[in-house]
């Protein structure tokens, strides 16, 4: 019996690979002779960097600025003329030094990234989506990228969303023969009640007024960038940088689990296999709404092979599960009622967790 173990990140706690590798080593444990294989997945967000080189990318790393503006190195990973770019690698929440930045938060990182894999020969740009420490409708990025952005005086615009009110000018980037698609589940416009400052602004630390700013700036930016892109869906994906992206770079959008199972060589990984096991940290409804772990069962459906999940917790009722392709979830939760202990063992949990899973699973089946 083939086990393909395909799981997303335990957010604060665990990699996908160290996931995988946890769950793999209970499955071995309880059942010496499955043949075991590994496949990290990623839906776009943090860790898709980390995704691709466990499936045989390579990692490089590169110079490039943080939200702040300030040096820093971030990673991409290529293969062939592929690269896959990580918004979160360097316009990440996580990469900010101290307190948020809501107003002035930069995208240029990013911008950095794609700059440097494009000299790198690379033609074709994966772009993940997700983390973001900005509300910058993607602007800093473009500077990165060779695009100018002026005021009334012919001055260069500072970083961050706020500055773009003063936008009067904008000279665009030149980057010609690169395929430029955008790994993301976001569906928001770039700006109103449903728009990048309005929905993520507060998560990354803009108060009722700063969204107001962020929000009229956005506006403003789109009237001049591209208004026919504001209003569609993704447009709002990190802090407006998918608008950005579709409106000047031409990019595609594509759900992020299933341009990411692409790119990881998913449905070979698949061939002979008699069970797939997923998870993330927390199987909520935001799994339903095209995370990773439903990403991964729909593909084992599609191809009639069942799929269960393990997570941290579990949220979600039986029924919602198999409206996913789950047929069963395991918690750590099940075996650990202390979150915190949950996060910090997780690792022994997740080897007794696979443990029961091979046991119930192939006594059913047997």
């Amino acid at each position: 019996m083939k086990v393909l173990v395909a799981p997303d990140k335990f957010k604060g706690s665990l990699t996908a690979a160290e996931v995988a590798s946890a769950v793999a080593a209970g499955l071995a444990d309880a059942h010496p002779a499955l043949d075991v294989r590994t496949l990290p997945v990623a839906d776009g967000g943090d860790g898709t960097v980390e995704a691709a080189v466990a499936a045989g990318y390579q990692r490089v790393r590169v110079p490039a600025r943080g939200p702040t503006g300030a040096p820093s190195t971030a990673s991409y990973a290529v293969r062939g003329d592929t690269a896959v770019v990580e918004l979160a690698e360097a316009s990440g929440l996580h990469r900010l030094p101290g307190a948020p930045e809501p107003l002035t938060a930069t995208s240029a990182g990013t911008g950095d990234v794609i700059a440097a894999a494009v000299r790198a020969g690379c033609r074709r740009i994966v772009l993940g989506v997700g983390g973001s420490a900005c509300t910058d409708g993607g602007a800093g990025m473009l500077t990165a990228l060779g695009a100018r952005l002026l005021d009334s005086s012919g001055r260069e615009l500072p970083f961050g969303g706020a500055a773009l009110s003063r936008l009067a000018s904008l000279e665009l980037p030149k980057l010609s023969e690169v395929d430029i698609e955008l790994a993301s589940d976001v569906d928001n416009p770039l700006y109103g009640p449903r728009g990048a400052a309005v929905v993520y602004g507060p998560q990354k630390g803009a108060s009722p007024d700063d969204v107001e700013v962020l929000d009229a700036a956005l506006r403003h930016w789109a009237s001049i960038a591209g208004p026919e892109f504001a209003s569609r869906p993704g447009a709002g994906a990190a802090g407006g940088v998918g608008f950005a992206a579709m409106a000047v770079l031409g990019a595609r959008m594509r759900p992020g689990i299933e341009l990411l199972l692409d790119l990881l060589g998913f449905d070979a990984a698949l061939a002979g296999v008699s069970l797939v096991i997923t998870g993330e940290g927390s199987l909520d409804r935001q799994t339903l709404s095209g995370k990773a772990p439903a990403g991964v069962a729909r593909a084992a459906a599609a191809k009639g092979i069942p799929c269960v999940a393990i997570s941290g917790r579990c949220r979600l009722s039986t029924p919602e599960l198999a409206e996913a392709g789950i047929s069963a979830a395991y918690a750590l939760t099940d075996l650990e009622p202390d979150p915190a202990r949950c996060m910090a063992e997780a690792t022994p949990l997740l080897h007794r967790l696979a443990r029961r899973v091979a046991i119930d699973y192939f006594s059913l089946s047997r």
